[in-house]
């Protein structure tokens, strides 16, 4: 579910007024309940009997089944694994339609909560021993635990929450997030910045709708000018204990486990899973909606193209087991070591 703390709602609404609303009458025909409320829009796992949800491609097929979601926007493809009492709206392009309705549920001139106009939420909390740097902003329902420091410059956005023992350093902007205690941000890091998901590549380049979190848990440490982008729709989440060295870059959606190292310059894309105690050298980058298994090593500027196992060891680009690595440029220098010169 959208946290309203960041992403103001626009009200209940009936699946009919939403779909006129939108001009989609086609979909209007043989609605089966157009008068069904509809009181937000979340992923099909966590969905209940008033909430829509998105099926856009196989991968959707199993939590589909199981989704207890009262609404549904599906392909063609997989109309039929649309649960019996749940509502489908079965249409050409999905993504589409769903952009529609999350701009419509969550209106864009609500989105920008750095701005502030947020006054339902009350002016900040602090408990004591708290330190604020020079021309630090904080938005409208900030909350700051005891012994946190906040360093000059920094940018918190309304609505987020900050542990205890926790030091921001300056120039920061925070934006869409619930950090625990006792972590540790460095200069220049951005976190809860829109992630980068976008419909029609190439063509209009649409932006789809970022109304998602990031959730850092206790202990984390983050180096300065890293960027942890905010979910699409559920969560960003850094685990317990995990630290992220300078100029990481992690998308939206990804899920990183406890006590993980990711070295500088490493980039995730959206939707990569890191179990525990993950190692990452310096440059790894991932392709995104993959997972590491816990106990890993990615040895650096490895590319992660696909899913791996729980102690898997990796190098190269494409990333392979490093053995097969080793053998391959083993080969390649004895075959290199033949060739004629001259």
């Amino acid at each position: 579910m959208v946290d309203t703390r960041f992403h103001r709602f626009a009200g209940p609404t009936t699946v009919g007024t939403l779909l006129r609303a939108l001009e989609r009458n086609d979909l209007l025909q043989d609605l089966a309940a157009p008068d069904l409320m509809i009181d937000g829009a979340t992923d099909l796992d966590v969905a209940g009997a008033n909430d829509l949800a998105l099926a856009a491609h196989v991968s959707y097929t199993d939590a589909l089944k199981s989704t207890a979601a009262g609404v549904v926007i599906v392909s063609q493809a997989l109309a039929d694994a649309v649960p019996e009492d749940c509502v489908a709206l079965v249409c050409d392009k999905p993504h589409h339609l769903f952009a529609d309705v999350l701009d419509y549920l969550y209106p864009n001139s609500t989105r920008s909560v750095i701005a502030g106009g947020r006054d339902d939420l009350g002016e900040p909390v602090f408990e004591a021993d708290v330190m604020i740097g020079t021309n630090v902003v904080l938005g409208q329902g900030v909350e700051i635990g005891r012994g946190s420091i906040i360093g000059a410059n920094t940018v918190i956005g309304a609505g987020v929450t900050i542990g205890r023992n926790t030091t921001i350093a300056a120039n920061c902007t925070i934006d869409c997030a619930h950090i625990g205690n006792g972590v540790v941000i460095h200069s220049g890091t951005r976190i809860g910045s829109e992630g980068f998901g976008w419909l029609d590549f190439g063509v209009s380049n649409r932006k789809l709708p970022q109304l998602g979190r990031v959730l850092i848990q206790n202990n984390v440490e983050i180096g300065a000018n890293a960027t942890i982008d905010r979910g699409a729709l559920g969560d960003t989440m850094i685990g317990e204990g995990t630290k992220i060295d300078n100029l990481v870059q992690i998308g939206h959606n990804c899920r990183i486990g406890r006590n993980c190292i990711i070295a500088a310059m490493s980039g995730l894309s959206g939707s990569t899973i890191v179990g525990d105690g993950v190692l990452m050298g310096g440059g790894v980058g991932t392709s995104g909606h993959l997972e590491i298994g816990a106990g890993s090593v990615v040895h650096g500027r490895a590319a992660v193209t696909k899913d791996w196992p729980e102690g898997s060891k990796l190098a190269g680009a494409p990333a392979q087991d490093i053995m097969d690595f080793w053998r391959e440029i083993a080969a390649m220098r004895k075959l290199s070591k033949g060739v004629k010169r001259g």
